[in-house]
């Protein structure tokens, strides 16, 4: 049985729940962190000594955190092509977008963006810095547009691992009340990802707990 530690509207969670998901792994969830505690404890430190969601254990293998490493754990352990390759080009192009995605798109938007406009009162809001980091962020998205303007999916032409390292993060990122320039074919990607069951069911979550 997979046990995977975290909340449900936590979007590191989210990804790592997208991913079982789409496998058809069945799992259990504990929730943890934020208002539910948990991370500081010494047995959750024991499995994750930075106190962060997810951790992800799988049967007696150890605990395992940080997403990036607990979606290629999934792709590996229980994966396929097209989703996850065996031959090494092959999977390595699907590797390189999902690493593309985490550290140049999600890390971009979640604490410049989001946090700053969800998890900020209005008043304390920084709408100059908001607006300055869409307008970088949507640079970055643009290479996302002009990819999708010629492949059905960020890796190719079929759904893979690295579209939920991208995917997981636009649900908020239309959702909430940001200046975003027209992408179209990224805006038609979205629409898409939004008709897999597996998308609604685990990352178009509410994220109200989290408004300040």
């Amino acid at each position: 049985m997979i046990t995977i530690w975290g909340r449900t509207d936590s979007s590191n969670v989210q990804a790592t729940l997208w991913a079982l998901t789409e496998l058809g792994l069945p799992f259990e969830r504990i929730d943890a962190g934020q208002r539910f505690g948990v991370t500081d404890t010494p047995a959750f430190r024991a499995m994750n000594p930075n106190g962060t969601i997810p951790v992800l254990c799988d049967g007696d293998n150890p605990p395992l955190w940080e997403t990036g490493a607990i979606l290629r754990y999934l792709a590996n352990a229980y994966g396929a092509a097209p989703f996850w390759p065996d031959e090494l080009i092959a999977r390595t192009e699907i590797d390189r977008w999902a690493e593309w995605a985490k550290v140049t798109i999600a890390v971009n938007f979640t604490v410049p963006i989001f946090w700053r406009v969800v998890r900020t009162p209005a008043a304390d809001r920084d709408t100059d810095a908001i607006d300055a980091a869409t307008a970088a962020l949507d640079d970055r998205l643009a290479i996302a547009d002009a990819r999708l303007a010629t492949h059905p999916f960020i890796a190719g032409d079929d759904f893979t691992l690295a579209d939920i390292q991208l995917g997981h993060i636009l649900y908020r990122y239309f959702d909430i009340p940001i200046p975003r320039r027209p992408l179209p074919a990224l805006r038609d990607y979205y629409d898409r990802l939004t008709t897999r069951p597996a998308y609604r069911e685990t990352v178009m979550v509410s994220y109200e707990a989290l408004r300040a």
